[in-house]
């Protein structure tokens, strides 16, 4: 697209990525586009796939090992736990943006409170509104989706309020992780069938480990601002290079264990592939390790867009494999 015609779009639509700045436009006004971004669009790609292919993948498992019923309207189902998923993801980012309002005014000028298009006051509450509705949505599908939703309620809001556990070196990259990986996997899986089944819990283990070295990838464009604000990280304690070879072992080891759960009978032979991951693992490890940069477009480094990526297609992976394959390497035993 040439700069006329992104002029020409700015003018239609306003601003189409996060950091283009606030200006004329037809149709969006600023506020309509500010809560837009305080929901920060790009980050709900991964909740949205990631369940998508969770739940289908627990309804064709489900369905061919323990004689679940495929209702008629299991996209609707699916479409609609997703969204569930994505708007707890929502309100996380709206409620991160309210409280983060000072360090954001460092490091993330362009967003939408720092701009003073929206308030603080107006971001929290929001927040609170996609939280309930997100929660009243859970219950109504299953109990066990509730509870699922709830304790990612309950470890997005710590992170941001009181105890604010964003505050807490290294403790707040498993905050992210569990809910993101863990209780994530498994709420998505107890759409269709029992969270407590072997295979849910090694892949939600599996996830978990690799987003509490990824998500490391997230505090490099915000280090100076994070140690003004008092959050202590990785990246502002031990620098980005030993930050790196610290978060490593996290992203690289859960891939390199897929053989050894196949051959201990946790997992099917068939997911051998989701070995393959450790490679981007690597490429995360290299950027962070020769210096990434910021995107122009995207709110953070490459390497943080490449983590969230690779999470995406180890779902689509996961779900793949288990859809297709499972068939040859029927589960035995279970707990």
């Amino acid at each position: 697209m040439s700069e006329l015609d992104s002029n020409k779009h700015g003018e239609l639509f306003g601003k189409l990525t996060m950091k283009q700045p606030y200006g004329k436009k037809r149709f969006f006004p600023d506020h309509v586009r500010g809560y837009i971004d305080l929901l920060r669009p790009f980050t709900l790609l991964a909740p949205i796939i990631v369940s998508m292919s969770i739940i289908v993948a627990s309804l064709v498992y489900n369905a061919r090992f323990f004689g679940l019923e495929i209702p008629l309207n299991w996209w609707v189902t699916v479409g609609n736990a997703s969204l569930t998923v994505a708007l707890v993801n929502a309100a996380s980012n709206a409620l991160n943006q309210a409280t983060d309002f000072e360090a954001d005014m460092i490091s993330k000028s362009y967003r939408p409170i720092p701009k003073k298009i929206i308030k603080p006051e107006e971001a929290q509450s929001l927040a609170y509104i996609f939280y309930l509705f997100a929660l009243l949505r859970a219950v109504t599908m299953n109990a066990w989706f509730g509870v699922f939703i709830f304790l990612i309620m309950v470890f997005t809001v710590t992170y941001s309020l009181p105890p604010r556990t964003k505050r807490f070196l290294f403790l707040n990259q498993v905050w992210i992780a569990i809910p993101r990986g863990f209780l994530g996997i498994l709420a998505g899986w107890s759409v269709f069938g029992d969270p407590f089944q072997k295979l849910p819990l090694v892949m939600g283990i599996v996830a978990t480990v690799f987003l509490i070295g990824g998500m490391s990838t997230k505090d490099i464009s915000d280090s100076k601002a994070d140690k003004l604000t008092g959050v202590h990280t990785l990246i502002n304690t031990f620098g980005v290079k030993k930050a790196a070879l610290i978060s490593f072992p996290f992203m690289l080891f859960p891939f390199i264990l897929i053989p050894f759960m196949i051959n201990i009978g946790f997992i099917g032979s068939y997911f051998w592939p989701l070995t393959f991951f450790m490679f981007a693992s690597c490429f995360i490890f290299y950027l962070m390790m020769k210096g990434d940069v910021e995107s122009k477009t995207l709110e953070n480094i490459h390497a943080w867009s490449i983590m969230y990526a690779e999470y995406i297609f180890f779902a689509l992976g996961f779900a793949f494999l288990t859809i297709f394959c499972s068939s040859l390497d029927p589960p035995v035993g279970f707990f």
